[in-house]
């Protein structure tokens, strides 16, 4: 048994790297070719290391376009959004499931149900109400709409129900509030469903392309995502440049997940421990 146990687990551990190996190449390809120049990039065989590492690609982004500019608002809105969704989502996740109120599960079913509702179909509806409240053309407008999320407070509640219960109520005796229990306790105790909470909405926001499409039309509040593609526009032909722009568009995304991996997959663990 132990010896069939022992096959097993090297063939998984095999199929991991190979998948894993599938994944990576494509940004390996992505980084080569960020280097070279176009003829180099479509030689076959494929050479992954240049013969001599072209930075004019990378100057073509940085001082082509206002690209810095770009990447500052997209870090601003990522940085806000993900704290705004952190205290928001573990406020909520705190309500349903350490305070008892009446139809709080009906509501909390309620809430989640939101999540099977497609964006496109409120998008209209969604346009309409920033335009309402004036925020239209600002970064206010994607901050309001994405400073809750119901799937936030699906991952940290799944986090919370792991706790006791009797910590609340040992806090409670002692004469701390809801709020001081909330912070002093719980949050502490929920660090990795933080974290992936966090990651998960840096990677969204950070990525996403819809929203400020929509909502930003100056181009001194545009993001990188659509820098990016006027980049392409601009450079359709020049390939080792656009690579070079999306090189750069990654790096805050695999710092981000390279030190939180760890709190990423418990997270993600403990949100299946109870229902």
């Amino acid at each position: 048994m132990d010896k069939k146990f022992s096959a097993v687990k090297i063939i998984l551990f095999a199929l991991g790297l190979f998948f894993a190996f599938i994944m990576v190449v494509p940004f390996g390809w992505m980084l080569s070719a960020s280097f070279k120049a176009n003829p180099e990039i479509f030689e076959y065989p494929v050479k992954w290391i240049p013969k001599t590492f072209r930075k004019l690609n990378y100057e073509k982004v940085w001082f082509g376009i206002d690209f810095l500019r770009y990447f500052l608002n997209s870090a601003k809105l990522a940085v806000i959004i993900t704290l705004l969704q952190l205290f928001t989502c573990s406020l909520g996740a705190f309500a349903f499931t350490k305070l008892k109120f009446p139809g709080r599960d009906k509501l909390f079913l309620g809430y989640l149900a939101t999540m099977m509702v497609p964006w496109h179909a409120i998008m209209i509806p969604q346009f309409i109400i920033v335009k309402g409240l004036h925020l239209y053309n600002s970064h206010g407008s994607l901050i309001v709409i994405q400073a809750f999320r119901a799937f936030g407070v699906f991952l940290l509640r799944q986090n919370m129900l792991a706790l006791p219960d009797s910590l609340h109520e040992a806090a409670k005796i002692d004469g701390a509030g809801s709020f001081r229990v909330y912070a002093s306790i719980i949050l502490p105790l929920t660090q990795s469903g933080l974290a992936a909470l966090g990651v998960l909405t840096f990677n969204g926001i950070w990525n996403d392309y819809m929203g400020p499409m929509i909502y930003l039309d100056s181009d001194k509040l545009k993001t990188i995502q659509l820098a990016l593609a006027n980049f392409r526009s601009e450079y359709s032909a020049d390939y080792g440049a656009i690579m070079a722009g999306t090189v750069c568009s990654i790096i805050p995304i695999v710092i981000v997940y390279l030190f939180c991996q760890k709190h990423i997959v418990e997270g993600i663990a403990h949100a299946g421990v109870k229902g």
